[in-house]
């Protein structure tokens, strides 16, 4: 399995920390597919940008369509998420 170093939230200073401050999940945490860019928080700002509009953003599917075809790779994906 891989392995990529990451910061933590209680680790987190300066830009890192307030990037995690705006990404906590109402569960209390930051997703780990966006902590994989915790040591170049300018390529974490660019995911999570790119992630809103993915998600949030204009387009011919609903945001529940959306969110099912995320579940549907995930489970394909044998991910946890």
């Amino acid at each position: 399995m891989a392995w990529i170093k990451v910061i933590r939230e209680a680790e987190a200073t300066g830009e890192l920390k307030r990037l995690y401050e705006q990404m906590t999940e109402p569960r209390g945490g930051v997703d780990n597919i966006l902590k994989i860019h915790s040591l170049n928080p300018a390529s974490l700002r660019t995911h999570f940008e790119f992630y809103k509009t993915l998600m949030r953003g204009a387009s011919g599917l609903s945001r529940i369509q959306r969110e099912m075809i995320a579940v549907v790779v995930s489970s394909v994906n044998h991910c946890v998420y």
